[in-house]
Parts: C-alpha cells; sequence; structure tokens
C-alpha cells in the first residue's frame, strides 16, 4: 500500500520552502525550517481514581491520531495531589512522517475553525526555541470524535517541533504552511 502525500506535506515541498529560502535570504535548502514531529499530550489526573477515564483518553487520543497512544507515569511523587511515582496519569502521541502531515492540516484546515468563538492562535505561545505549543479545552472539535460515545471531556496540548532557531523562523513557517495567528505583526517582538 502506497502512502500517499497530504495536501500540506506537497504545499511545504513545492511552495513554502522555496518562499522562505526567498525570503529569508537562506542560501543552502536544508536550511530551510521544516516541521519535525508533533506530540499530543493528554493528563488524566483523575485517571489514578478512575481507570476508566484513562481508558477514554487513550481511545480519544488513538482516534484522533490514528496512532495508539502511550500511557504516560508520573516521575516523582507529589503529596499534595496525591500522586505516587509510577501512577498513570495521561497519555501522549509523537507524530512523525506522513501521521504528522496529516494530523497538521486537518488541525490547521478543520479543527481550529470549529473552535467556538475562534480568532486565531497566539503568536506568543514559542518556546523559544522554535517549537509552537497550542492547548485545546475541548476534544470535540474534532471531526472523529463522536459526540454520543464521550463520557470525559478533557483538554490537550499540541506541540509542533520545528527544525527553526528561533521563534520567529518558525513563526514564518508555520504562517506560510497556514496557521491562522492572530497577531502576526508581533513575531520580531517574540524574538
Amino acid at each position: 500500500m502506497a502512502l500517499t502525500k497530504s495536501r500540506m506535506q506537497m504545499k511545504y515541498e513545492k511552495e513554502v520552502r522555496e518562499n522562505l529560502m526567498k525570503e529569508r535570504g537562506l542560501a543552502n535548502i536544508n536550511l530551510v525550517p521544516r516541521v519535525q514531529k508533533i506530540v499530543l499530550n493528554v493528563g488524566v489526573g483523575e485517571g489514578k481514581d478512575n481507570p476508566k477515564t484513562l481508558q477514554a483518553a487513550v481511545k480519544t487520543l488513538t482516534t484522533i491520531t490514528g496512532q495508539q497512544a502511550l500511557v504516560t507515569t508520573a516521575r516523582k511523587s507529589i503529596s499534595n495531589f496525591k500522586i505516587r511515582d509510577g501512577m498513570k496519569i495521561g497519555c501522549m502521541v509523537t507524530l512523525r512522517g506522513h501521521l504528522m502531515w496529516h494530523f497538521l492540516d486537518k488541525l490547521v484546515s478543520v479543527v481550529l475553525p470549529r473552535v467556538r468563538d475562534f480568532q486565531g492562535v497566539s503568536v506568543r505561545n514559542f518556546d523559544g526555541r522554535g517549537n509552537y505549543n497550542l492547548g485545546l479545552k475541548d476534544q470535540m472539535v474534532f471531526p472523529e470524535i463522536n459526540f454520543d460515545e464521550i463520557e470525559f471531556i478533557k483538554g490537550m496540548q499540541i506541540c509542533i517541533v520545528t527544525s527553526a532557531p528561533d521563534n520567529v523562523e518558525a513563526a514564518y513557517l508555520l504562517s506560510q504552511l497556514g496557521m491562522p495567528f492572530n497577531d502576526f505583526d508581533t513575531v520580531a517582538k517574540v524574538a
């Protein structure tokens, strides 16, 4: 079975890479920033008391991404939250390759416009190393989710890891790929 390239990947290879080389004055095609991976994380704090919550989060994340979710455990004990070292407290998925491009295409063109009162995403969510973090309060915005099957509404953290050396390069890359920034004119101030 041959894997087909997503629209986003073809757009990057045909348009975005060349535009970034011209706009940013890059001499080598290998210097052009690219998306390396996308990490999705769902924290399920109440999973320590109710294992069904954790199973539902794993099932939902697997349905959304098309890849089996990994259950994460606590690294250390925190007595205030009644968490012990090794307790199952969440799940995560790391997407690379064609699954990453398909998910990014779906995120930009389908999911973000379905968010209630969507005004765009902030350019201030970069971490200083060219990675973009985005939080969603509700998994119901994904088209794969069946409303009748959802028992627990959980949010998720999405981290888009790029090869860009700084926030400005990463912001230009993601804006060329269609990320709807609401304050892109302030990208130089974020650096």
